[in-house]
This record gives C-alpha cells, structure tokens and sequence, in this order.
C-alpha cells in the first residue's frame, strides 16, 4: 500500500496519486481506478483520462442514492494496482464494511496493490490536535496503525500562501465556498499548524523505521532524535567546517539548537582575528544558532563547563593543529574535551590544518596542572638518565659537555614545568656533576678551582635562564589575559552599539562570561523600613539569584544606589579588574537606556505635536465643506426675503442633515483619536452577541449598499460594545465609499475554536502591500477624494480593536477587491 499524505484539503494528493497512476500505467502495469473523488476539479478530472475506471456500486440510504468502491467488482478486475481516494471515508450503510480502509485491507488481502490519500487530520491520535488547532472535529478518521503499516508513506506538501491562491482561484473549492473557507479552517496559522504536524508525524515514522532498522542490524549506540550542539570554535579557519558540522546535525530533528562558544585565554593557538571570530558568529547566526564568548583558565573545562550550563547533548571539537610531539607533551583539547564530557556526546572532527603544527611562540599561556607533574617527573628523573647515559658512554665526554648537556636539560624542565621544577633539576644536577664527574669522583669535593667555579656558573645560568623561561611564560599569560579580558568587554560593547542596550542583556553576558551560576543588577530603594537598605532587581539571570548583595558571593559597586551580585564561584582578583569594566558598561547602559526613553518621550511630543498640526489643516480645510453647506441651508431656510416651494425646502433640510451628519462623524473621529492618543479609552469588556452591535454599526448606511452573511449562532464575543460598533462602523463605511457604483459591501462572519471574524469586502480597486502598510495611519487619504474626510476612519477603527483585544487586518479579495478581517476573541464559557 502506497498512501500520500496531506496536511490539508487541496494541496495535491489525489493529482500526485492519478499521476503516479499514468507513469506505472506507462510501464506496462495494470492499473485500475477503483474510486476517485474529483470534486468538480477539471485539472483532477482531467487526469482520469486514459485510466480504466471500474464503475461505482450504487448504494440507497434514506431515499438517495450514493455510489461506493465496489470492491467484488475489483476482486474480480483482479488488477496489480488500484487507486482509492479518501481512505477514512465512512461508507454509506448497506456497505459491508464500515470504513473505506477496511475494503482497502480486503484488496491487499486479495494480492492487489494500493494506492490510496489521506489528510492527516483524519489520523485518529491527531484528531483532537488538529481539533484544537482548527475548532473544527473530524468525524472521519483512520486508525494510525493502518496508515503506518503502509510500505510507501509520501508526504504531499505545499505552503499556506501557495494553497490560499490555490482556493482563491476557484481550485479547489466552488465560488460561494471561498471566502468562508479563507477566514475559517484555511487560515494561514491554521495552514502552517497542519503542515508542521503532519511533517513531524511522518518524522515520528522515519524513527520507527530506524529504530526497526538498528534493531534488524544490531545496531545498539543511541540516536538522539534531538539535539543541542556545542561547537567549540577557536577563530582558526577550521572554525567554518566545524560550524557547518555542527548545524547540518541540528538540522537532522525538529526542536534542535546550534551553540557555538570561543574560550579566551585560548588552548595555546595563535590568537584569532577579530575579523575571523565576526565572521564565524555571523555564519552561527545565519545558519540559526546563537555565538557565546566566556573566559576560561583551561579551554577543555570551560568548553565542558558551558555545554554542561546550556544542557548539551553533542560536543563538536576539531582536531588539534599541534604537531605530534607538542601533544607527547601535553593532550590536546579534543582529547581533555572527550575525557571530561562524561554523558555528553564528543565529535572530533577531522580538518585540513589537523596536525600542521605550530611554532614554539605560541605555547600555552598558563601550565596546567598535567604539565607542572611533568616538569617535576623530569626534574626528578632527567638528571638521573643523564647521569645513567654518560656513564654508559664512558671518558669519552669532557666536563664542559657534560655541563652543557645538563644545562640542556634544565632549559627543557623550565619549558615543561616552570620555575621551581626547573631550579630543582639544576640543583639534582649539580651535585650529579659534582659527585660522578668531576675529579675527584665519588666525592662531594672539587680539585680544581676551574672546576669549582664551572659548576658554580652552572647553578647560577640554569636558575637564571629557568627564571627567564618561567617569567616569559607568565607575561604571555597575562598578556592572553589582557587579551581575553578586552574581547569580554568587546563583546558587552558591541551588544550596545548594536541594540541590545538592556541590563538583562548585560547580565546574561556577564553571567556567561564568567560561568556564573547567577547574576543580578541591583538598585538600593531609598526609605527602607527603619532605616534598612532595601533592594530592587533591575535584572537578573540564572536560577535563584542574589535580591541583596548580602546573599552574594560576589558584589562589584556601579554606583551609590546600583551594584552587580554574583553567585556561583568567588572570583579571584585578577577578574576584579573585568568585573569593574562590567560594572562601568553597566553604568553606561542604563544612562543609555535613560537617554533613549527620554529620546521616544521626545520623539512623542514631536508626533503629538505633528498630529496637532495636521488635525488644524485638517480642521481647517475638511470642515469647511460641511459647515458652509449648513450656513447656506439655514440662511436659505430662515431668510424673509426668499419664499421657498416644498421641493426646495426638502432639498435645503436634506443637505442641513447630510451635513450635519458629516460633521458629527468627522467630530467622533477627531474625539476618538484624541482619547486614543491620550491613552484615555478604558473599554468595558463582557459577553457581547453580535447581533446587538452590527445592526447599530450599519445605521445611517443604504441597506442597499451592503449584503450581511452573519449567521445568528455565532457564540458569544468579550468585548466593549459600543467601541466594537465604532470599528464596525468605521470600516464598513470606508468600504462602502470604496465600492464600484452598482456592487455591495459584503459582511460575512465565521467562528473558529478562540475567535470570531467578521469579514468587510468589496471588490473595489484594492491596495498595494506598500499601501496596505500605510492604510491605518492617521491622515491617510491614499488617493480618496471624497470630501469631508480627514483620513481617521481606519486609524481610529484599528486602534478602538486594540483597546477592546481585537485585531484588524487587511487582504486582497479574491478577483479583486480589499476584505478587512477584525478577529474578535470568543468569551470564556460560562461567563
């Protein structure tokens, strides 16, 4: 059995099956129609010519007559494939099965293939989903077993809007169908809701099928079907490969993140280009992860320590670039990484500079634990190999070599473990050189001088060039720190400058720089119950955070009243310094922060003050129009000097009420907007039927002009209204003036599962996208001439829904037009 799955009505499963149809027909294989339901699509229909259909069985229920797939007759077609539509189908009663997918299992039974459709809102454990996605409940449905025990599931895809223009354009459903079909179950949250379920069910089977897949081939290592990745990243021009590794293993499951971290001071590479690290986070970020920066005293605990923080599954390390007798020395991170991972997944991944090596300046900048014992094995043991091999050798050395050889051999302690290993092998040797040879041997004395004084200068040189060694070794340490102290704050200051000037952003850095366990801004309330300090939490980030610095480990002063609280580890004093750059950025966001709400306060006097501006041009310009009209109709109507005849009188009180009624709407909307504006609307919400707001919203409008589709069970709205009849009012008035002459404004209404729309449409000329992002701001004509308006209509009607909870959009009417959509939410039941 073959079935093609659909995330909804319309995108093609039926087509796709009829085509698959002609192709195997087209090989040679005999393939019958067993029943397919066309509903009228000529592009559907089309397909069914040239394909042996086998007639329906004519099945009579309550007087009609209903034609069903008449499997005997199949049976006895005996073809190797048919075709059956709709596969949860419920059968007409009279039929022997019950359900369609149950004469479809009596054909497999019979040896005959199946190709077959189905939507996946008809899956039985997706019913009540798709139910609460949609409000709709589908009386329909198949078992999920049969659908999964198919051998050839094909996803049928396509995307909301593609589908909507698909509807729109008559494709699917008949003329009189396509606007309720729009604003109820073909929405585009509901279409997109649809689609992700029915993608992820069929993941669900492509699980099943490797789970059977691992256990066929004894296959017993995990897959995890989601996945966060940690990709640890160096600024070396491996970086890019490991990046994109690590987001095509993201990409593998629905609900997986991509994490990219860069550790300063490094694991001993070259320091990175702040070019390269920028374009590194730019590819994270693009390929839809997110770039972290911390500092760490060893790359191989912080990468872990971080993954361990962001609940990692998978690590993506690369390959060292030290060449191999660096790493006899010491592991290489990847390896340190591996053992210290525990239950997080580890891949060390190959590259092309893997093992190109390096050049001795760029050591590591602090000796870690492991390399310290080494200095001291080598300080305890070197000498004494030294002293094994010389006299293996025999006489054959004088002791100026042999000083030099266990000079040779301090220098490379020094390298390995630092200082004191060092001075510790110069002082073993000395007494080496003193006892073994130099004359007379076997004794702690020396004959000659000369020789007392080389071995002296020997001491001195080997403690010398140790201290040298060991210093340099500790100034390129701080200068990594230096180093990595300035990206830190780099980082911090380029969230400023690029917007995210917030003190939680600031936090959220500092708390992961430092791998913190928390961190919070804090600001001292002044007036504190009897005298106490009191504080608030501007921001804070991690589980339980500090409310006092009291409960601090940790506590950097920003200010009189601010300080930074920090939990988790104390930190040594060489972050101190850090920790004051921080809390000097934070001093400055939180002025900027004050600078930028002074600034929109500004920037709302001057649109207030812009708005005051137009609303006189207004005023002066639009209302003249209606109160001229007036002045005339009631000096003509009072004046002794003009007698007037009935027709006249009627015209002139005609005109006084035209105008009149034009200025009372023009006054509403100048009202409306100003307590917009002035945040003055305090709407009164309850449960409202529509049935007592759209008749009072259609008042004043030609019952001509306007054809109302609003069934009278629609369920009850929350909303205020009088203020919901203003919206109405508003766009079904801005429609009508908009209409061609001769057509009507249609007002329909639906409900889904949370919500009610009421749809205004008109087949007029339309707007622009350009336009349409225009059309709700005030004093926008757009390009209407009719007098008397001030171009506050919509921008009053959209922000009246927002004070009451609705929402107010604008589409394109199918054929042409504008339909404004207010979606209104439904009121809790019972209430």
């Amino acid at each position: 059995m073959t079935v093609y799955l659909g995330a909804a009505p319309g995108v093609g499963k039926t087509y796709a099956m009829l085509d698959e149809a002609h192709r195997r027909a087209s090989r040679g294989t005999d393939v019958v129609v067993g029943l397919v339901e066309t509903h009228g699509r000529a592009a559907t229909a089309a397909l069914l010519d040239g394909l042996e259909v086998v007639p329906r069985q004519t099945v009579t229920y309550r007087d009609q007559e209903f034609g069903e797939l008449d499997v005997d007759a199949v049976l006895k077609r005996a073809p190797q494939v048919v075709l059956v539509d709709e596969l949860a189908h419920t059968n007409v009663p009279g039929v022997e099965h019950a359900k369609r997918w149950q004469d479809v299992h009596d054909l497999l039974d019979a040896g005959i293939d199946v190709v077959t459709t189905v939507n996946v809102q008809h899956l039985e454990s997706l019913n009540d989903v798709v139910e609460a996605i949609t409000g709709v409940r589908q009386r329909e449905t198949v078992p999920d077993h049969v659908v999964r025990d198919a051998d050839q599931v094909q996803l049928v895809d396509l995307s909301p809007q593609a589908l909507r223009r698909r509807l729109a354009h008559g494709n699917v459903y008949r003329a009189e169908q396509i606007d309720a079909s729009l604003s109820s179950y073909f929405r585009v949250g509901n279409l997109t809701a649809l689609r992700e379920v029915a993608l992820l069910w069929l993941a669900d089977r492509v699980d099943d099928a490797l789970t059977t897949y691992r256990r066929d081939h004894s296959i017993e290592e995990p897959w995890p079907a989601r996945e966060r990745v940690v990709v640890a990243v160096t600024g070396g021009p491996e970086g890019e490969t490991l990046i994109r590794r690590g987001a095509r293993i993201t990409q593998r499951s629905a609900g997986s993140e991509l994490l990219a971290v860069h550790v300063l001071p490094t694991d001993g590479l070259p320091g990175a280009a702040p070019g390269a690290i920028a374009a590194q986070r730019e590819l994270v970020e693009q390929l839809g992860g997110a770039f972290h920066t911390v500092v760490g005293e060893d790359v191989a605990t912080a990468v872990v320590d971080f993954a361990r923080g962001v609940n990692a599954t998978m690590i993506v390390v690369g390959v060292s670039r030290r060449s191999r007798w660096r790493e006899a020395l010491s592991e290489s991170n990847g390896v340190e990484i591996a053992r210290l991972a525990e239950n997080i997944d580890v891949h060390l991944m190959t590259h092309e500079k893997a093992r190109a090596g390096r050049g001795p300046e760029h050591r590591s900048a602090l000796l870690s634990r492991r390399r310290t014992i080494g200095g001291w094995v080598l300080a305890a043991l070197g000498p004494v190999a030294l002293t094994l091999l010389l006299h293996t050798v025999g006489g054959g050395v004088d002791l100026s070599t042999e000083l030099v050889l266990f000079l040779a051999l301090t220098v490379a302690v020094a390298l390995v473990g630092g200082l004191w290993p060092a001075v510790s092998s110069a002082l073993i040797g000395f007494f080496a050189l003193n006892f073994y040879f130099t004359p007379p041997t076997g004794r702690f004395t020396v004959s000659s001088p000369e020789n007392a004084l080389a071995l002296v200068v020997f001491v001195l040189v080997a403690a010398a060039v140790a201290s040298v060694v060991d210093l340099a070794a500790r100034r390129t340490g701080q200068a990594f720190r230096a180093r990595a102290e300035a990206s830190a704050l780099a980082a911090v200051s380029r969230s400023v400058l690029s917007g995210q000037d917030s003190a939680q952003a600031l936090v959220e850095r500092l708390r992961e720089t430092f791998l913190l366990e928390s961190v919070a801004l804090l600001e001292r309330v002044p007036g504190g119950e009897r005298g106490r300090k009191e504080w608030r939490a501007l921001a804070t980030d991690g589980p339980a955070p500090a409310l006092a610095p009291d409960d601090a480990q940790t506590v950097v002063a920003i200010d009189d009243t601010r300080v930074l609280a920090l939990r988790g580890r104390v930190l040594p004093a060489s972050d101190r310094r850090v920790l004051d750059a921080f809390a000097s950025q934070a001093g400055a966001v939180l002025e900027h922060r004050r600078l930028r709400q002074e600034a929109d306060r500004v920037h709302a006097l001057q649109q207030a003050d812009a708005a005051r501006s137009a609303l006189l041009g207004a005023v002066s310009h639009d209302l003249r129009t209606p109160l001229a009209t007036i002045r005339t109709a009631v000096d003509g109507l009072t004046s002794p000097d003009v007698r007037l005849d009935a027709e006249d009188t009627a015209a002139l009180v005609g005109a006084l009420g035209t105008s009149t009624a034009r200025l009372e709407r023009l006054i509403d909307n100048l009202l409306d907007l100003s307590r917009l504006q002035t945040g003055s609307v305090r709407p009164a919400l309850r449960p409202t039927s529509l049935d007592e707001v759209v008749p009072l919203a259609l008042e004043g409008l030609d019952p001509g002009h306007v054809e109302l589709d609003v069934p009278e069970d629609l369920p009850l709205v929350s909303t205020d209204p009088g203020l919901l009849e203003r919206v109405v009012a508003n766009v079904v008035g801005n429609a009508a003036r908009h209409a061609p002459p001769g057509t009507r404004v249609r007002l329909a209404g639906s409900a889904t599962r949370r919500t009610v729309e009421l749809r205004v449409i008109d087949t007029g000329a339309g707007l622009s996208d350009e336009l349409k992002d225009q059309m709700f701001e005030p004093f926008q004509r757009l390009g209407d001439s009719s007098p008397g308006g001030l171009g506050l209509g919509l921008a009053v009607a959209q922000g009246l829904a927002e004070a009451v909870g609705a929402e107010l959009t604008a589409e394109d009417t199918p054929g042409g037009g504008l339909t404004m959509v207010l979606t209104v939410p439904r009121a809790e039941e019972g209430s």
